[in-house]
């Protein structure tokens, strides 16, 4: 049975699209190719897909996907964005995971961690459908409201993306308990390495930083993780 998920992707190597669709297809996902982004533009002021798949440089365009992302996350809190790009610098990490993307991959990844990287990231999505018995719960100035993956401090919304949401709520669950990076990356259902994880914490901490200068909620244990503080 075909699955109900559709996928796009928005790649200009027209090779490489074609291995993906092929892959991502044979995996049950309905999916789309889009080779440049005034297309891509097009298709998502339309419809919105199950997740979106984007390279960085498209035709002459650096960085077409960077801008994709952006304008995604702005029209979806929730959407799924996946970078897969030629492009590994830390720079560009960091810059993809500012910008909204959940996940930062690099194309010399092989097909089945890419496949596993994508039904990671539907599971999560699952399973925020599937945890919204408790719709909300507070620890000191935090709110967190589990129907929408919202998060508040001092009744302000801080803008956080699905996997930074999970990440706070990972930590903040259990003040004073520390969290390894492996069991922040499983708690927010994603599998990267031990930078991009660091990266998240910080644009975490500089988003509550913007409500409230003062605040100073995590904590960082050298050596081991980080920690919600009590």
């Amino acid at each position: 049975m075909k699955s109900t998920k559709h996928i796009v992707i928005v790649e200009d190597e027209a090779d490489l699209l074609a291995n993906y669709k092929a892959a991502l297809n044979q995996h049950g996902y309905q999916v789309t190719g889009i080779p440049n982004r005034e297309q891509a533009e097009t298709f998502f002021s339309r419809q919105l897909p199950d997740l979106a798949i984007l390279d960085i440089g498209l035709g002459d365009e650096p960085d077409a996907g960077f801008d994709l992302c952006r304008n995604l996350r702005q029209q979806s809190v929730t959407l799924p964005i996946l970078i897969l790009t030629a492009r590994d610098h830390e720079v560009d990490v960091v810059s993809g995971l500012r910008l909204g993307a959940d996940d930062y991959l690099s194309k010399d990844i092989s097909m089945p961690h890419l496949l596993a990287r994508v039904a990671s990231l539907f599971r999560r999505s699952e399973l925020t459908g599937n945890n919204q018995q408790l719709k909300q719960w507070q620890q000191g100035p935090l709110t967190v409201l589990t129907d929408n993956l919202q998060i508040k401090w001092h009744d302000q919304n801080v803008p956080l993306t699905v996997t930074e949401f999970w990440m706070v709520q990972s930590l903040a669950r259990y003040p004073g308990q520390v969290k390894t990076r492996e069991q922040l990356m499983h708690d927010a259902n994603i599998y990267v390495d031990e930078g991009t994880i660091t990266s998240h914490v910080k644009r975490i901490r500089k988003k509550f930083m913007a409500i409230d200068p003062q605040s100073d909620c995590i904590e960082t244990v050298h050596g081991m993780g980080y920690r919600w503080r009590q």
